[in-house]
């Protein structure tokens, strides 16, 4: 097996997490906070004014069933990466898009994929989405793990969009 991780933040994490869990090649998800300047931060310091942390996921994924490029075109299906200041109802720093890259490699593949949506036009607003260079993950509490799954009525505001990438 080939694993490689991806680390990504768009918008409140519950959601994202279930939708990431039932892609296939993907083999592990954890919640948490990255891109902030506090050491280990806690949820309800990320939910504060002045936060600088994101809501984001850590997908550990199969690369030999799912590669980078794959990952995030289902990250642009699944979120409004046009949106600046969060997701849906969820507004603030923490819920903003971004690609955290992990090594140059990703950074190409996110750099050449957002260049490549935006000449297709496939959003109706230039993409939000920052790409900024991965340093800590702060695994979130563990209430927070799996949370969709523990609280089948619990808020999600993210779904699956077709948008027809796959000659992308």
């Amino acid at each position: 097996m080939n694993t490689e991780k991806a680390i990504l933040a768009c918008g409140c994490f519950w959601g994202v997490e279930k939708l990431f869990k039932g892609l296939g090649g993907v083999i592990k998800t954890q919640v948490g906070y990255t891109g902030g300047l506090n050491p280990n931060p806690t949820y309800e310091l990320v939910c504060s004014p002045g936060n600088t942390h994101y809501e984001a996921i850590e997908i550990e994924f199969d690369n030999s069933i799912i590669n980078f490029k794959e990952i995030l075109k289902y990250f642009f299906q699944i979120h409004d990466p046009t949106q600046t200041d969060g997701q849906h109802n969820d507004i603030g720093h923490q819920y903003k898009s971004a690609i955290f890259v992990i090594n140059e490699e990703q950074n190409s593949i996110a750099s050449k994929l957002i260049d490549d949506l935006e000449k297709k036009s496939i959003f109706k607003n230039p993409i939000a989405t920052n790409i900024l260079k991965f340093e800590t993950f702060y695994t979130a509490e563990l209430h927070h793990q799996d949370y969709l799954a523990k609280n089948p009525r619990g808020y999600m505001c993210h779904f699956y969009t077709d948008l027809g990438l796959d000659d992308i």
